[in-house]
């Protein structure tokens, strides 16, 4: 399965849940960010890829269907509901991940 995880920079949440699922079996992960500053800013070809998108918030959902709806069609987009409020793998961040995220990847 391959699972992308986005937020707003690609700095912090999204990029520790690529990092916490990529050690999963089975599961191939990628990040990326919707803000014009992201470290690595979102594109149609991730969104291809992907078998399910993850989004932190529900701006995040919002963002992406105005930016790329063309190429959500048949996507599953899964709405964590992680505030901004979280450094790089921080341990609360990862239990988080795992509970919200975890149950769609297993």
């Amino acid at each position: 399965m391959n699972a992308l995880f986005v937020c707003s920079a690609n700095k912090l949440r999204s990029p520790t849940a690529e990092h916490v699922f990529a050690k999963w079996d089975g599961i191939e992960t990628d990040s990326a960010g919707l803000s014009d500053d992201a470290s690595v800013p979102l594109s149609p070809e991730q969104i291809e890829w992907a078998d399910v998108i993850f989004v932190m918030e529900k701006t995040h959902r919002n963002r992406l269907s105005k930016k790329f709806r063309r190429y959500l069609d048949g996507k599953r987009v899964i709405c964590l509901g992680i505030p901004d409020d979280y450094e790089f793998m921080d341990p609360e961040l990862i239990r988080l991940l795992e509970v919200r995220a975890g149950k769609f990847l297993r």
